[in-house]
């Protein structure tokens, strides 16, 4: 995968499904930003696929030097 490549479907991930959320809105008003933020990351399978994708960019970065 190319570093860009990755980057846009992160960008695209992130303007899909993570702008306006719902679960994230009702989480924040609940627990906090800190809440909101920790179930994306442990629970959202979007989560999960940023993730995912940042061990990717990772690869690629230590790969090329």
């Amino acid at each position: 995968m190319d570093k860009v490549v990755v980057m846009k479907e992160i960008n695209q991930l992130l303007d899909i499904y993570c702008e306006g959320c719902y679960v994230k809105k009702q989480l924040t008003n609940e627990r906090g930003k800190t809440g909101a933020h920790q179930f994306c990351i442990s629970d959202c399978t979007v989560g999960d696929q940023l993730q995912f994708l940042g061990r990717e960019i990772n690869k690629i970065s230590t790969a090329s030097k």
